[in-house]
């Protein structure tokens, strides 16, 4: 395969992939890290959204409580925990995989984002926090 069809492979997967964080956005995490475990409800119209974004895209789920180094809780890794949830909600079947790095994909969804557009607009919305 040449460098040319890999871009375009690249491409076009990029194109229909959506990164979705998952505590804050897809998990409620009232009470932020807590404990390390899920505790919380789904956000209020996850479903339908995911259910609508997976007819188009394919859901990754980007998560700290992902990374292999994490410690395990109550026997099991963050993934595992994940997954848990995911069936307990019935969310399982629109997310493709769950990963600790930020996966390539056309959006990413996060609540702690900030958009860039310059870096003054970055630092002033920073220091304004």
């Amino acid at each position: 395969m040449d460098i040319n069809e890999f871009d375009k492979l690249q491409h076009e997967r990029n194109t229909k992939q959506l990164a979705i964080d998952f505590d804050g956005v897809i998990h409620k995490s009232s009470k932020s890290f807590y404990d390390g475990t899920i505790y919380d409800d789904p956000v209020d119209g996850v479903e339908e959204a995911l259910k609508q974004l997976s007819k188009d895209y394919t859901l990754i789920i980007y998560t700290c409580k992902a990374n292999p180094e994490r410690p395990l809780v109550n026997g099991k890794t963050g993934i595992e925990l994940i997954w848990e949830w995911l069936k307990k909600y019935n969310l399982d079947k629109y997310i493709e995989d769950i990963t600790y790095f930020k996966p390539n994909a056309k959006y990413y969804i996060d609540d702690k984002s900030i958009k860039f557009t310059n870096w003054n607009q970055v630092v002033g919305e920073i220091n304004a926090r």
